[in-house]
């Protein structure tokens, strides 16, 4: 049962794989042992693999327990006080004894049933280091290069050990193309563990992706000096993003777009050309809601109810205000949290919607 070149084989998996010597022993020690006991039809009581890499040896045991004489039946893996007494003659009830044998025609089914156990030790041990590297990755931005495309997911290799992110259908961003050996950054939506396995799920469409793209190219979002408060997104077409200024004396807008618009350009171009507004958040409701709606001008905003409110455009800017298919507005709507009904100035003239409460913008 010596086997350098096993043991050999051994120290090359922990240098390649990174799992360690240790596990692959005690997974090797419990495949020899299961398979041994099916080899055998379970008949052979309580088996003990013990493996000493240092000496590159492997040794079998088998296991009994000492019960007393008077027992009816002698279960498996048991053995009388007085057989004990034979090879240990200190021995008491309950003692375990071990003996040393030697596995007589150890076929290749065994074999191959201890091969099976120690990829599965190895795959879960694998899993559990990804679970691990990845765990703290979740809502970060990494890059990685497209490994495979099939009908419907994209795999991107990731990270030191070229561990693998899945790009479900819903996290692609329609118009974009994925092709095998492309470069590519992805927001890193969740680590799962499932079963056997251990999925990266990455994504191109979730406006956490804007928000750390931002980051790459804005020290002062960074550094916290000017905070992103909210993001609404229709991958691949529009995004609006609103943010602040925790230092009075920084621009929060002139920061993230940058001189002569490098920094926000950067982000549309990693994005393939998505518009980008970007907004200065307000703590009034209804003067955000005003800024949401850029890139159009907004006469003045009312509220009508909880979270709801109307807001009123020029007659022109109407359709720059809901945007193409109501794109613009849906987006405000989700950036705010508020229902938001855009009217023109002329149907709001109509419905008395013009008060001096209202609160309004002139950009």
């Amino acid at each position: 049962m010596v086997n350098k070149e096993f043991f050999a084989a051994l120290a090359d998996l922990e240098r390649e794989r990174g799992i360690s010597e240790e596990v692959f022993i005690e997974a090797l020690s419990n495949a020899l042992a299961s398979a041994y006991k099916k080899q055998e039809n379970g008949e052979t009581g309580n088996v003990e693999v013990r493996i000493n890499p240092e000496k590159s040896t492997i040794r079998f045991y088998i296991l009994r327990t000492v019960v007393d004489d008077d027992v009816e039946e002698i279960g498996d893996g048991e053995i009388t006080l007085e057989e004990a007494h034979k090879t240990k003659k200190n021995a008491k009830v309950g003692d375990v004894l071990s003996e040393e044998f030697i596995p007589k025609d150890f076929s290749r089914i065994a074999a191959q049933t201890a091969k099976q156990v120690i990829l599965q030790k190895i795959h879960e041990t694998e899993r559990d280091n990804t679970l691990s590297e990845f765990s703290d990755k979740e809502g970060e931005l990494m890059s990685g290069l497209i490994r495979k495309v099939d009908m419907r997911n994209v795999y991107i290799e990731l990270g030191k050990g070229q561990i693998e992110g899945l790009m479900l259908p819903q996290d692609q961003v329609p118009g974009e193309r994925y092709e095998a050996g492309d470069k590519i950054k992805v927001y890193v939506k969740r680590v799962r563990s499932g079963g056997r396995n251990a999925q990266v799920l990455v994504s191109r469409s979730a406006p956490g992706l804007v928000k750390r793209l931002f980051e790459e190219e804005v020290p002062e979002i960074k550094a916290g000096t000017v905070v992103v408060k909210a993001i609404s997104r229709e991958p691949g077409h529009r995004t609006k993003m609103a943010i602040a200024s925790e230092d009075p004396r920084v621009d929060a807008v002139g920061a993230c777009v940058g001189n002569k618009g490098a920094r926000v350009n950067a982000v549309v171009a990693e994005l393939g050309g998505e518009k980008i507004d970007i907004i200065l958040w307000s703590e009034n409701p209804l003067e955000f809601i005003a800024k949401s709606l850029s890139p159009a001008t907004v006469i003045s905003v009312t509220q009508l109810g909880e979270k709801s409110a109307v807001a009123v455009v020029p007659d022109e800017k109407l359709s720059l205000a809901i945007g193409r298919e109501g794109q613009n507005a849906r987006l405000a709507a989700h950036l705010t949290g508020w229902k938001i009904d855009v009217k023109s100035e002329s149907a709001a003239a109509k419905l008395n919607l013009e008060e001096p409460s209202e609160t309004g913008t002139e950009e």
